[in-house]
């Protein structure tokens, strides 16, 4: 007969609890840690409950407790009349033991030549698909965080948001809603809010629009991403204002887009450029106000970019972010309101008129499109928070958004003049200040990539947040450095007294005078 094998035993010495928190989460812990980095092998017999609470110095029930969550998730197991030992497990060495991820990398070999290292901020180990490799190189960069200060890209004058009057909405919102409000609502969106958008759309916009051509989304990144997602194919090309906003060409390259960079000049996007990519299945633009630029596309090329879209099939994606913001005239009317073909696909947003964190945007979309954008958005999004929908409606029902967007655009034009005002003059590098005749930001041109860079370390090191021009450009189809370099400083963010103050600080930082 061959000799009986004894079980292997644990020794509790390695284990060191602190006794200011909780023994029983610390000693569940060290066991489950021990288990998956191959510590305690599968049969390992483990003390009784008392002789452990001994050997540790701990009550007999932080043991208990702690072995109970161990029994209930399958790390040990009893044995009638013979004890607790640490259950049959696969080999473990290789198990990670990173709560962030849980992956394992035990795969077969043919699969693993699949796999490929992310970036390391985004704290993963392994993908093994092309969508997830995308990621590589078309995600968002971290958004300045903190309360808002001169001069913020993006940020509107939502120091001024009446917050009394959305609040005493929001409270009777909620005092007694509609029972019905409460399920699950249409993807598309709240069917009173979309009429209200469709209503401000024809008056202030010149939009011929109804509501059933709404869908409301989160924010204009996600309806820039819902185009993307059901416009483009892998391998079609995607022309994409060049510079401009990188989080859309992100969208659109995560669908498989191949990016094309088309120049902007004084009139817009140059469709001559457009015009040569036989490839292209779409166009992302920002007519009213390019990003960051700032130059309004003439009728002349809103003409001719409607009749690329109506000659190749193609789309055209406008985004009107900040289109409410126009300081001399009524706001222009939109490229939508010229579409004779449905060919445009209107993005708006809530974010540059109340604040950022509303996360409320809205698709208008030919009326053909708007079944299947609703289909593919609850997949994602069942639908849309219901208060925030319901709210909102309220608040324009009522007339504040209207009386709100006048009070915001005065106060972009105040915030502006003083920026303008106060802006150092004759700076070495630093071209004219530009026309600012809409939006939230305006740039100026540098005339070096160093020198640009220069300039920001120095607003940075003054506690000045600008953003470098050369960073808007596409990678592949950047010009040269002097071309591509330049100031991008958004207006809105604080009053004037703050502006006045980061003026100073960097007149002092660049060594001027203003």
């Amino acid at each position: 007969m061959s000799p009986i094998t004894p079980p292997l035993s644990f020794n509790p010495a390695g284990i060191e609890l602190d006794r200011r928190h909780g023994l029983t989460r610390q000693l569940y812990e060290a066991l489950r840690q021990r288990v998956l980095d191959g510590r305690l092998v599968s049969g390992t017999r483990l003390p009784a409950t008392r002789d452990l609470a001994a050997a540790l110095s701990i009550s007999r029930n932080s043991v208990v407790r702690a072995y109970d969550q161990l029994y209930a998730e399958g790390f040990i197991e009893s044995r009638v009349g013979d004890g607790t030992y640490v259950a049959q497990l696969p080999s473990t060495k290789k198990l990670s033991t990173k709560l962030s991820t849980g992956l394992s990398t035990g795969l077969s070999p043919a699969l693993s030549t699949k796999w490929a290292k992310l970036p390391e901020d985004l704290d993963s180990e392994v993908i093994h698909s092309a969508g997830l490799a995308r990621i590589k190189n078309n995600h968002l960069a971290q958004v300045p965080l903190g309360p808002p200060r001169a001069f913020r890209v993006g940020v509107p004058a939502f120091d001024l948001f009446p917050f009394e009057v959305w609040a005493k909405l929001n409270g009777a919102f909620w005092r007694k809603p509609d029972l019905e409000q409460l399920c699950y609502g249409d993807p598309a969106g709240d069917a009173r809010l979309r009429g209200l958008i469709a209503a401000y759309l024809r008056s202030s916009r010149g939009m011929q629009c109804t509501a059933e051509q709404i869908v409301i989304t989160s924010g204009a990144q996600q309806a820039i991403s819902l185009c993307a997602q059901l416009l483009v194919e892998p391998g079609d090309g995607v022309a994409i204002e060049n510079p401009g906003y990188r989080a859309a060409g992100h969208a659109f390259a995560l669908a498989g887009g191949r990016l094309h960079g088309v120049p902007v000049d004084s009139e817009g996007i140059d469709c001559q450029v457009l015009n040569t990519l036989g490839d292209c299945r779409l166009a992302y633009v920002t007519p009213s106000h390019q990003y960051p630029l700032g130059v309004v596309m003439s009728l002349a090329r809103r003409l001719e970019l409607l009749a690329w879209a109506e000659r190749t099939g193609g789309w055209i994606i406008e985004d009107d972010y900040d289109g409410e913001y126009r300081y001399s005239g009524a706001p222009l009317s939109p490229l939508a309101a010229l579409d004779r073909s449905g060919r445009v696909l209107y993005v708006g947003t809530f974010g540059k008129v109340a604040f950022p964190a509303l996360r409320l945007g809205y698709l208008v979309l030919p009326a053909r499109l708007v079944d299947a954008f609703s289909r593919r958005r609850a997949v994602d999004m069942r639908h849309s928070e219901v208060s925030t929908q319901a709210v909102m409606a309220e608040f324009m029902a009522a007339g504040h958004f209207q009386r709100h967007i006048r009070r915001m655009r005065r106060a972009a034009l105040s915030r502006r003049n003083a920026l303008l005002a106060g802006w150092p003059r004759d700076l070495p590098g630093v071209g004219a200040l530009p026309g600012v005749a809409a939006g939230l930001h305006m740039t100026v041109r540098v005339d070096s990539l160093a020198r640009e860079q220069q300039l920001l370390a120095q607003a940075h090191a003054a506690d000045v947040e600008i953003n470098g021009l050369s960073t808007y450009w596409l990678a592949q189809s950047a010009p040269p450095d002097d071309q591509r370099a330049g100031l991008v400083l958004g207006f809105a963010a604080v009053p004037e007294a703050g502006i006045a103050l980061a003026l100073a600080r960097l007149c002092k930082a660049w060594g001027c005078v203003n």
